[in-house]
């Protein structure tokens, strides 16, 4: 019998603090989207670097712990981020993540910020480091 893999875990607070919600988890990828809103924005209007940021950590990081078993756990080691457009005010962000190439304690991911016409307006690459249970130093 092989071990249950884990489920999506209720959204942490600074996700909900920003609005950001997800919509798919399962083999490999994650989706996650926000609606940019005026909390979101910097001093130049539109969308604080932060918010991709934050998506696409939770899109890719989600992508990974669907592949994980209950008992593993993972933590971003790297997260490479290429802003492209800029997020204006009521811009839907559907932001993708999906595993590149996973092994025993490294998991390589893409991430991409679309929006709904499909103008990208962020992507990045990321390293994950993956442990067979929960370091002590997380308890």
């Amino acid at each position: 019998m092989t071990e249950e893999l884990s489920k999506p875990t209720e959204m942490n607070g600074i996700s909900k603090s920003l609005g950001i919600d997800m919509t798919e988890f399962g083999n490999g990828a994650a989706t996650f989207n926000v609606v940019v809103g005026k909390n979101h924005l910097n001093k130049g209007g539109v969308a604080f670097g932060g918010l991709h940021a934050s998506l696409l950590d939770s899109a890719m990081g989600a992508a990974l712990v669907s592949t994980l078993k209950v008992s593993e756990w993972c933590a971003t080691a790297n997260l490479t981020i290429n802003y492209l457009e800029a997020s204006l005010p009521g811009v839907e962000l559907i932001a993708t993540g999906k595993i590149v190439r996973r092994g025993k304690s490294l998991a390589h991911l893409f991430g991409e910020i679309k929006d709904k016409s499909g103008l990208i307006h962020a992507n990045a690459t990321g390293v994950w480091t993956i442990w067979s249970k929960k370091p002590e130093k997380f308890n």
